[in-house]
């Protein structure tokens, strides 16, 4: 019994440990009623909001240990052309590659130790977005051109600084 719990108070240090080392990701939406195309329901605005973030949180697991991100997002505006009741669920969203493409613009800030290294602002967009390969397993996905572009942008912005 003993060794049973010597190991689970074991367990939670390390846990402790490595959340202390690990990225910290922190998103925010500024000024959201003047981006320029949301789904115009509460709810499904909502929900394409934070899966947004989730999606830039799991990216930041990428982040060298003890490095922390801030993304302020001050305007999104996702593939396609939205047309309000087209459905009876809901409004339809129409891609059709051409002046339809995923837009998103931010500022972020890099930290290490309380210190900011690197911070910028970025207008990240995908004007070729149906014309690029997309993975069979990502297609049914609602942001996937929006989280592919995000990923092409932080692969090549963020993941290539480093502190100090």
């Amino acid at each position: 019994m003993k060794a049973m719990v010597g190991k689970a108070a074991l367990a939670a240090v390390l846990a402790l440990g490595a959340g202390a080392a690990s990225a910290e990701v922190t998103v925010n939406y500024v000024n959201m009623e003047q981006f320029a195309d949301l789904p115009s329901g509460d709810w499904e605005r909502q929900d394409i909001l934070k899966k947004l973030a989730d999606y830039i949180k799991k990216l930041g697991e990428d982040l060298p240990a003890g490095t922390d991100m801030t993304v302020n997002i001050y305007n999104v505006d996702l593939a396609g052309r939205e047309y309000p009741g087209q459905r009876a669920s809901g409004d339809m969203r129409v891609l059709e590659g051409k002046s339809d493409w995923p837009l998103i613009e931010l500022q972020y800030a890099l930290s290490a130790n309380g210190q900011v290294f690197d911070s910028g602002t970025a207008h990240i967009s995908d004007v070729n977005y149906m014309q690029r390969m997309m993975k069979r397993s990502q297609e049914t996905d609602n942001l996937r051109y929006e989280k592919r572009m995000l990923q092409d942008w932080f692969k090549k912005n963020i993941l290539t600084k480093k502190p100090g």
